[in-house]
């Protein structure tokens, strides 16, 4: 098993933060099925949410597709499920990915710091389920770690000015 552990600071509050990752609390959680889903998306990934979870998001389930090395066929996909969750804190989940077949398990921690900012501390840990394939885990692991620290803090610095602008919006309206 590999891990990777990485932080960065958005310049919003932990609240902001954690509501830009999660629908609105007014939000229609039956709407999200596998025939409705809703979509994120950023750069070279795209994520599916097939079935939204409770309140907080525990129990989302969702499909990403994301890049990989060319060597393994330079795209996967993943189903993930929020497999616990502490508002407006912690969020962890579990991954089934291929290609390679294997497995994943994450967590992004959201600490407030002085001035409205957020540290967002970010850990994975990584294992191929083949054995004779475990030779290909380092790589394939930095590669995927490089793109989820650029694509989780993009997808959150897009999601925050989105919230931003809609509440702009809404107010001038």
């Amino acid at each position: 098993m590999i891990s990777h552990d990485s932080d960065w600071i958005v310049d919003a509050p932990r609240e902001e933060v954690w509501s830009a990752l999660h629908p609105q609390k007014d939000f229609d959680r039956k709407q999200t099925t596998i025939d409705n889903p809703r979509h994120i998306a950023f750069d070279n990934v795209r994520i599916e949410v097939l079935h939204e979870g409770d309140e907080n998001g525990e129990g989302l389930v969702r499909r990403t597709w994301f890049a990989v090395p060319w060597y393994v066929g330079g795209k996967a996909r993943s189903w993930e499920i929020v497999s616990e969750v502490r508002a407006p804190e912690y969020q962890r989940y579990d991954a089934v990915m291929t290609p390679p077949h294997c497995y994943a398990i994450g967590w992004y921690r959201l600490e407030a710091l002085d001035g409205d900012r957020t540290r967002v501390h970010f850990h994975e840990e990584f294992r191929i389920e083949k054995g004779w394939l475990r030779w290909l885990e380092r790589p394939i692991h930095r590669f995927l770690s490089a793109d989820n620290d650029k694509n989780l803090k993009g997808i959150i610095e897009q999601a925050v000015a989105a919230r931003r602008a809609n509440s702009r919006a809404s107010v001038a309206a």
